[in-house]
């Protein structure tokens, strides 16, 4: 795995908490999640950029949070995608966040590069704050993926961790083409794995190797306590530099 690109701007992980430590807006999923946007606002005004910079943001939010996850999408859209390009997204469910009255923690990168949404053509991203991969400089930046019909929006070979990772990653690698590379440069992978798949990660592995071929970069694994759509077993996090 690759160190970040030197133009890269990291943010720490932003909770929905006070000066004194105390968490803002107890109870509501949206207001936390918007604070945490305007939050990243302005510790990315220190470094000169805006949320328009951004190329991810990740969230992680307990499992309480998923019935009411889709009202995040006002929010995101009033103030991401401000150069023209959403930032890609991904979502992950965690018993702890952080905090034990906090329902969201965000993580942000953004980049000062001219950026370019990347999207192999998938209809659902029309109406979305997420784009599939925003490219910054050499740097392809990309969602979250899991096993989803990017057309129908149905959930893949439920029960079926396999399958699921064959058609996630085969997802990837149609990004990174759209973008111009190829799996070999493939520098990073983020797997989030649930419950009811541990233990069955050398799955994972096998069809890393099948789909990207024998020299995809090791993943870095995470447990969680589920993913958005509960049909799904693992969710990745890619990061690709072209040549």
């Amino acid at each position: 795995m690759t160190d970040r690109p030197p133009n890269d701007v990291v943010l720490p992980s932003i909770l929905p908490l006070g000066p004194a430590g105390e968490v803002l807006h107890p109870g509501d999923f949206v207001a936390q999640y918007a604070w945490c946007l305007d939050r990243a606002g302005e510790l990315l005004a220190e470094h000169g950029l805006s949320l328009a910079n951004a190329v991810t943001t990740y969230d992680f939010s307990t499992p309480a949070t998923r019935e009411v996850y889709r009202r995040t999408h006002r929010e995101r859209k009033a103030r991401l995608g401000g150069a023209g390009v959403f930032p890609g997204a991904g979502g992950i469910l965690l018993d702890d966040v952080g905090h034990p009255e906090a329902l969201v923690r965000l993580e942000v990168t953004a980049s000062p590069l001219p950026l370019t949404g990347v999207n192999p053509g998938w209809s659902r991203y029309e109406t979305l704050t997420y784009y599939p991969g925003v490219l910054a400089g050499r740097t392809l930046h990309m969602s979250g993926f899991a096993a989803l019909d990017m057309e129908t929006q149905q959930a893949l070979h439920e029960g079926d961790l396999l399958a699921q990772a064959r058609t996630t990653y085969a997802a990837i690698v149609e990004v990174i083409a759209e973008a111009g590379g190829g799996p070999e440069h493939l520098t990073s992978l983020v797997e989030y794995v649930c419950p009811d798949a541990l233990g069955q990660e050398h799955l994972l592995d096998q069809a890393r190797i099948e789909v990207f071929g024998p020299d995809a970069p090791a993943a870095e694994r995470h447990p969680c306590a589920g993913l958005l759509r509960p049909e799904f077993l693992v969710e990745v996090f890619p990061t690709a530099v072209l040549p």
